[in-house]
């Protein structure tokens, strides 16, 4: 007879779960914090990782200030050490000031190289390539059609007079071919093309627009707020026209999101105003380690978002089955229902913004990739209200996992790490 697998102790100890827990259908959620609407402002504190919480021990302070002392030694080196600096991000993470955040993370994602003597060329040749794409990309088809008259007008060595006479008073219709026509069918028609993009646009202003409604960076009336949006959109336009196997989904804005807060808000005034080009390749950088869960033809593969879903299941049932059995067997809570959103939109709907960044620290951070620290997070989500799942019925426990309670941060990711250490 198969012995029972153990559930090890450290699960069931009192640091990862409060005696004052809420009953299980009750959804407890700390108040994201208001944060300041200036270019310069720094990334808010997260009250559970903050070094000056009444709760932080003398060690974790000391802790604390060595790991920046050694974020800034590696990052002073002419040539970087990518797995020592991983180490020491994903070991201690990122101070709450957040100063160093927006260099660490364009290291960390691949869009800084390590060699600091070639970071001046790499960002001016990206931001400008990333204007071309703007320009090519957002212009009207009215605009593109204008250009390609001149072109052609020049080439067959019409006067520049006589050209921007007939430009100025439109083009006559024999030189509009059918393509080029408004109502061209077309597929290859710019116009056709325009009109499809128009519903993916609507559909990004709605979002956008959505987007942490109560933080001043991302919403309000305020000419900054109103900037922010725009360059939200702008982005995300971008990648749409240039991903055409994933366009848009709704809730990229807030995956988008923690990127442009943290690049807008570099210390460093150049860096902070090209923050829109620079968010921008970080997020196909971000997207493109999660690519095969954002990939529509691949839902139903070996790589798509549903196998991800059933290794996260695979992952609960290896390191606690009993609470995998209760969820999965006696309540039927299929992980579908909840991790879906969880592992998509890379836990940005489940946490404040200041615990995001923290979170993202250490998933950015993780040299065996983002995906595997990502489904540990998750795994060890799961784990932290194993009493209250345990005790809960179907009812209770899909609406306490859709919307998942205020949590200590640090408690979550040691929890993650012991789950690492533990599969190694």
């Amino acid at each position: 007879m198969k012995k029972k697998k153990q559930v090890p102790e450290w699960m069931n100890s009192s640091l990862w779960s409060t005696p004052s827990d809420p009953p299980a259908s009750v959804s407890v959620r700390e108040e994201p914090p208001t944060i300041p609407t200036n270019q310069n402002a720094s990334p808010p504190l997260s009250s559970s990782s903050s070094v000056s919480s009444p709760t932080a021990t003398a060690d974790d302070i000391s802790r604390h200030a060595q790991a920046q002392v050694q974020l800034l030694a590696e990052l002073s080196r002419k040539v970087i050490d990518m797995r020592e600096l991983r180490r020491v991000v994903a070991s201690q993470g990122i101070s709450d000031a957040g100063a160093l955040r927006p260099t660490l993370w364009k290291l960390l994602l691949g869009y800084l190289p390590p060699d600091r003597s070639l970071w001046s060329s790499e960002l001016a040749k990206k931001r400008s390539q990333y204007k071309n794409f703007k320009d090519d990309l957002l212009t009207n088809p009215s605009e593109i059609t204008r250009r390609m008259y001149n072109s052609n007008s020049a080439a067959l060595g019409i006067d520049d007079a006589k050209s921007h006479t007939q430009t100025r008073l439109l083009l006559s219709r024999s030189r509009i071919t059918h393509q080029d026509h408004p109502l061209s069918l077309v597929k290859t028609s710019i116009w056709n093309q325009f009109f499809q993009d128009t519903e993916i646009i609507d559909q990004i202003d709605r979002d956008v627009n959505r987007t942490h409604p109560d933080i001043h960076f991302f919403s309000g009336d305020s000419l900054f707020a109103k900037s922010n949006q725009e360059a939200l959109k702008t982005i995300l336009i971008v990648f749409a026209k240039l991903n055409s196997g994933i366009r848009y989904f709704q809730g990229m804005n807030e995956v988008l999101a923690p990127l442009f807060y943290v690049f807008k808000n570099d210390p460093d005034e150049e860096n902070e105003a090209f923050a829109e080009a620079d968010t921008f390749f970080c997020f196909v950088e971000l997207l493109s380690r999660f690519q095969d869960n954002f990939c529509q033809q691949l839902d139903n593969s070996i790589v798509g978002i549903r196998s991800t879903i059933t290794r996260l299941s695979q992952l609960l049932k290896e390191h606690d089955e009993e609470l995998w059995r209760h969820l999965e067997v006696t309540t039927k809570v299929n992980p579908q229902f909840y991790a879906f959103r969880w592992i998509i939109l890379l836990l940005t709907q489940e946490f404040n913004f200041a615990d995001i960044l923290h979170i993202w620290d250490v998933i950015l951070s993780d040299p065996e990739g983002p995906q595997e620290t990502l489904l540990r997070i998750c795994c060890a989500m799961l784990i932290l209200v194993r009493r209250r799942l345990l005790a809960g019925d179907f009812t209770s426990n899909l609406k306490m996992l859709q919307s998942y309670p205020s949590t200590n941060i640090s408690h979550l990711l040691q929890v993650a790490d012991k789950l690492h250490v533990q599969s190694v």
